[in-house]
């Protein structure tokens, strides 16, 4: 009588991704250097106070600029919130409300889950804020809310919320004259750029939305121009131009599973 074992069926490669490790900063000392960049952004912008005279005549040079290139009217937009209290609302709620949070999760999911990612992009954020700050210092600018020309409302102070004091002149604790660039419209392209990175799904270009509601948001609420967002725009794509995503030492993990038993040699005969 003859018998053969028959050699067992070798289990399939799994692939698993994993968070690389080594490319992830440590903890405490991110936590200080992102909290210590958000304020001397702070600080910072604080010293553009004052130049309320500048402000207002950069203001009319903005506006004039866009008439010139024949940009829509900023007009438009707000014409549409304001055909709802409701709307106009839920546009205040996610200009004072959506900005920071939005980008502190990103960063935390990052670091997390795309510690590689992560560096880049706080180093393309830290990059993108201090060039907008120093815009800030040298070209004050009264957002349209405040231009009479523009004829436009101030919805945050009309309907709520508002994060601003209802005197710009006096408000210590935002600079009310630092319109140009926009950096609730340049950190909301920078999370879509950098979540788009990060990630595999097909759905990932979703995150696009988050820039456009925000470009939508800041520009109906008259708290930005149109130039705003376009200027902060050409300044992250430089800073993307300058600042590469580093090569990964490790994106992903393959482990092998042996087979379940060892091939028994054919032809045993009893």
């Amino acid at each position: 009588m003859e018998s053969r074992t028959e050699p067992a069926e070798r289990e399939p490669d799994i692939t698993v991704r994993e968070p690389d490790a080594s490319a992830r900063p440590p903890l405490v000392r991110e936590l200080l250097l992102v909290v210590g960049l958000f304020l001397v952004y702070k600080f910072g912008r604080q010293l553009a106070n004052g130049h309320t005279g500048e402000a207002f005549r950069n203001a009319h040079h903005v506006w004039d600029a866009e008439r010139t290139l024949r940009l829509p009217g900023e007009g438009a937009v707000q014409d549409a919130l304001l055909s709802s209290d409701t709307l106009v609302h839920i546009a205040n709620t996610y200009y004072a409300t959506v900005h920071f949070p939005a980008t502190a999760l990103f960063l935390v999911w990052l670091y997390l889950r795309r510690p590689r990612h992560y560096v880049w992009s706080r180093r393309v954020l830290a990059a993108l804020t201090a060039a907008a700050l120093v815009l800030h210092l040298t070209f004050p600018l009264a957002p349209p809310r405040m231009l009479e020309a523009a004829g436009l409302v101030d919805t945050g102070q009309v309907y709520g919320p508002t994060v601003y004091g209802s005197t710009p002149q006096t408000d210590t604790m935002a600079n009310q004259f630092a319109a140009m660039p926009s950096l609730h419209f340049g950190w909301a392209l920078m999370l879509a750029v950098g979540l788009i990175a990060a990630t595999s799904s097909r759905w990932r270009w979703l995150w696009l939305l988050h820039p456009l509601v925000t470009l939508l948001v800041v520009v109906g609420t008259a708290n930005h121009y149109w130039l705003d967002a376009i200027a902060v725009t050409a300044l992250l794509g430089i800073a993307l131009a300058v600042i590469k995503l580093p090569h990964p030492a490790r994106s992903f993990v393959v482990r092998r599973h042996a087979p379940a038993r060892e091939l028994a040699a054919p032809g045993v005969r009893r």
